[in-house]
């Protein structure tokens, strides 16, 4: 079995890359920018445990204090530091979990950024749904400890649907609206502002599309969704398990303003881009494309076929690139205007989610301003004495032409004598 690809391509950007397995593994990959160097695997977190798989990843991006947020199989969910992998905070959400069962494990996950009401500096912003549809948002104390740290502040409960089961949920930019969708449940989106409440319901939810021209109904099976435009929370795209791509517009109507078809195999992930139109979409065959959500035209395919199911995709927030990774356990690097494969890194785990540490470069530490007036000052001292060198060799190699001339004219001398 190959375990690397070789690429034609000019090499991938400086980037920082955090990938999940099943085993409960992170992994950080780094490439640096040089012309034609593959990223590479620069840390590994954790140990490998099949309880301790990674369901669902947030990661709060900045320059300062960045956070991300894990949540595993075996119930803990756990808050790390994206930059050195210290645990800040680990809770555990047996409580809500009253069968027991695996099958009320976490699927959802969104770490806050801000700060919201009811919170204070030292605490983090928790929104969790399990598969059985109970959503949970928590305000998690910090303390200087580990040991003393995870206990639960406020903490607001709701039931996402009555019947089904969950298999995602997304928030928006804004970080007051989150979509919900699964098994048998359509898209609910809910308004996290009036979840404190003691009957809380869906401002908005969708209405599954009419029969085809033979009288076939589409069962409702969602298996990914992401918000369109980070400025506006009423547009979203969802996938499905029929293969569908559907774009809503909460304020147009409930039943889907564009419809498509992509392939023959369900979609597994479904990625906006910043402009606000694009997106791709990976299904369960390893195919992946763009399209333009306005028309639903296919923009084209990315060459390189994956040989197996996407399950995560991601764009850079800067970069032109996007990533994506699956189980055929590699990490693929993606050039968004020529759709080329720049780099395949093979991570040996099946990989469930991947996201892009975009403020890594401004967080590593400067070369301190003495050190860098020495490095010039040696620098200029040595451009200086090869200056000095080259002046002398000059000189002794213009001294050692002289005698020549003088042979040369006594030879000249001779022959006219001749």
């Amino acid at each position: 079995m190959p375990r690397t690809i070789t690429v034609e391509s000019s090499g991938c950007p400086p980037l920082r890359a955090l990938t999940f397995d099943i085993l409960g593994l992170i992994k950080v990959i780094e490439a640096k920018g040089e012309q034609k160097e593959a990223p590479k695997v620069v840390e590994r977190w954790g140990e490998p445990d099949a309880s301790r798989c990674v369901l669902a990843t947030s990661l709060v991006d900045r320059e300062f204090d960045p956070l991300l947020g894990v949540a595993r199989k075996n119930g803990k969910i756990e808050v790390l530091s994206p930059v050195n992998g210290d645990v800040r905070a680990s809770i555990s959400i047996e409580s809500q979990n009253h069968t027991g069962s695996e099958d009320n494990s976490v699927v959802g996950l969104h770490l806050f950024r801000r700060e919201r009401l009811g919170s204070s500096s030292r605490s983090y912003n928790l929104l969790t749904c399990t598969n059985e549809g109970q959503a949970s948002l928590k305000y998690v104390k910090m303390s200087k400890s580990l040991e003393d740290s995870g206990g639960e502040g406020a903490q607001t409960t709701w039931n996402v649907c009555g019947s089904g089961s969950i298999l995602f949920s997304k928030v928006d930019a804004d970080e007051n609206h989150a979509l919900f969708g699964g098994k048998g449940v359509e898209v609910n989106v809910f308004d996290l502002n009036q979840c404190d409440k003691e009957s809380v319901k869906p401002f908005w939810s969708a209405k599954s599309p009419a029969k085809n021209s033979l009288g076939i109904f589409t069962p409702t099976w969602f298996t990914c969704a992401t918000f369109l435009c980070k400025d506006d929370h009423r547009k979203f795209v969802a996938g499905t398990n029929s293969h569908q791509v559907r774009l809503y517009d909460i304020s147009a109507q409930r039943r889907p303003v564009v419809s498509f078809d992509f392939r023959e195999t369900p979609i597994k992930a479904v990625a906006e881009d910043v402009d606000g139109h694009t997106i791709y979409v990976g299904n369960g065959s390893g195919d992946l494309a763009s399209f333009d959500i306005r028309t639903g035209k296919l923009l084209g395919s990315f060459l390189g076929k994956c040989s197996g199911s996407i399950r995560s995709i991601v764009r850079h927030p800067e970069l032109p690139v996007i990533a994506s990774c699956g189980l055929d356990s590699y990490l693929r690097i993606w050039d968004v205007k020529s759709r080329q494969l720049l780099s395949a890194v093979f991570l040996k785990q099946h990989l469930s989610s991947v996201v892009f540490d975009s403020k890594f470069s401004t967080r590593d530490s400067p070369v301190p301003t003495q050190q860098q007036d020495t490095d010039e000052t040696l620098q200029t001292e040595e451009d200086e004495g090869k200056a000095v060198k080259r002046k002398k060799a000059s000189k002794d190699h213009s001294g050692s032409k002289k005698p020549k001339t003088k042979k040369k004219s006594k030879r000249s001398k001779g022959d006219s004598s001749d």
